[in-house]
This record gives structure tokens, sequence and C-alpha cells, in this order.
């Protein structure tokens, strides 16, 4: 089965600055996290909660085409995407 993106929740970590989002590969949920730094780039200063969850919405869909690419090198059930993957 492909790796989909069902449900458009996401949400802000606080305390590890970064935020979480799902992706189902059939029954099995995988946990997305993507570091500010990363959104960084996208809202180009230091991001609030409010920001980096506006960066993220902007970006979903390229967010998801590196959520499928890092899936697929590596089938686990959590990630970090880092701006390493947004290069």
């Amino acid at each position: 089965m492909a790796l989909t993106f069902p449900n458009t929740s996401r949400s802000y970590d606080e305390t590890a600055r970064r935020v979480r989002f799902l992706g189902h590969d059939g029954m099995f949920e995988v946990k997305f996290f993507v570091e500010v730094g990363a959104l960084a780039k996208i809202v180009s200063r230091a991001p609030s909660e409010a920001d980096c969850l506006a960066a993220f919405d902007a970006a979903r869909s390229s967010v998801h085409d590196i959520a499928r690419k890092v899936y697929a090198r590596d089938r686990r059930d959590s990630y970090v995407l880092t701006e390493v993957h947004f290069k």
C-alpha cells in the first residue's frame, strides 16, 4: 500500500518545537514531525505556533511528498523531518 494522508489534522508540540501530523499505510499509522527549523525557511523569521501551523498548511503538499520519500526508503512508525529533508 502507498502512504496516504487522509487526516488533515496537525498539531504543534511547543516542548519539542515541531509540527506533528499522521500518515497511513493501509491500517498502519505513521507519525511524522516537522522541526521548526525546516518550517522557518518557509516563514523566514523565528516562527510562532500560528506561523508554524500556517507554514505547514502552505507547504502541505511538499511536506507530504517529502514524507512519502523518507518513508519509502525506510519504513518505520515515526519520523522527524528536518531542514536537511527540505533542501
